[in-house]
């Protein structure tokens, strides 16, 4: 019977975003406007938005699977966002802005790691406080206002939509976006500290007992997310073709719904980086599907909402299984 109940835990959680994707695209191809919904343009829209929510799922997947959390990372991106939009108006390379970007968002990464795990204290707390301070540095340095960047740089081209009526050519962010993730994937299954990563979230009391340095690790999660981040923060930037202090709200919350509906637990040490991307992919689907079906945003609010809480719940019925 354990046997089985594990067996039934492992399916769920590694098939579980597959199905979910499966479902919502049966359901959007039941509606009258499938035909506009898949076409490759649209997919290529979808892609297009699901590329900086999947960037920052791929740092929050490290996070969580060590049983943290990060509610920051949404300022951070608009704050990288306006950064380098300044950077570039003031003659900066496109190799030296994605460098001080990437930077950045490490270095504000580490200070939370390094505050979380250095006082022990809650990432809810410490992350939420950062949220706030970074949200209002993001305004100081934009003055309130949005930072339009050159519109000849290489980096606005990042995000642009070539031919936007088929799916070919994909933006260079969209395969960015996939080799980063080819290499965190291997970063979390393939290496010591992965494994490390993963016993922590699991039990942190075992894995210091058992030699794990659990402080370095919790901090290195963090920082290696403020990365990832910082990046997606250049992405939002090109995306938009300006640095916006306003932007990105609320994006912290999409970037751990992906993670959760990807098969991740908020418990920790459960999840995967192809679930997190599936998980990126389905919000999008949703946003653009009732888009398409012109529902009205707080519907989509509901819906995701919705999702959100079913996958918690599945969750926590795995858990209890799993310990049942």
């Amino acid at each position: 019977m354990n046997l089985s109940r594990g067996t039934i835990s492992r399916l769920l959680q590694s098939g579980g975003p597959f199905l979910g994707l499966l479902l919502v695209c049966g359901l959007f191809a039941l509606t009258e406007e499938r035909s506009f919904i898949f076409t490759g343009g649209n997919f290529k829209n979808i892609l297009v938005q699901t590329v900086i929510v999947a960037v920052g799922a791929l740092g929050m997947t490290l996070i969580i699977v060590g049983g943290g959390i990060d509610l920051s990372v949404g300022s951070v991106v608009a704050f990288t966002g306006v950064l380098g939009a300044r950077l570039l108006v003031a003659g900066w390379s496109p190799w030296s802005t994605t460098l001080v970007l990437v930077l950045v968002g490490g270095a504000i990464g580490l200070f939370n790691g390094a505050i979380i795990a250095g006082f022990r204290m809650m990432p809810f707390i410490v992350t939420l406080g950062m949220m706030g301070i970074v949200r209002g540095s993001a305004k100081w340095l934009g003055n309130n206002q949005t930072v339009n960047a050159p519109p000849d740089s290489p980096v606005s081209h990042l995000m642009a939509r070539v031919n936007p009526t088929e799916f070919w050519p994909l933006p260079p962010g969209v395969w960015i976006a996939l080799g980063l993730a080819v290499l965190m994937a291997i970063l979390l299954r393939e290496t010591v500290f992965g494994r490390h990563v993963f016993a922590i979230g699991a039990n942190e009391t075992a894995a210091r007992y058992s030699g794990v340095r659990v402080g370095p690790v919790k901090a290195a999660t963090y920082a290696i997310s403020g990365l990832l981040i910082g990046f997606a923060g250049l992405l939002q930037m090109s995306r938009l073709t300006q640095g916006d202090p306003t932007v990105a709200v609320g994006l912290e919350l999409d970037i751990i719904a992906a993670v959760v509906i990807g098969g991740a637990s908020l418990s920790g040490g459960a999840g995967s980086v192809l679930g997190s991307l599936i998980g990126a992919l389905i919000m999008a689907l949703l946003r653009n599907g009732t888009n398409q079906l012109g529902w009205q945003t707080y519907s989509q609010e509901i819906i995701i909402g919705t999702v959100i809480v079913l996958a918690v719940g599945l969750d926590q019925w795995r858990q209890s299984r799993r310990r049942g």
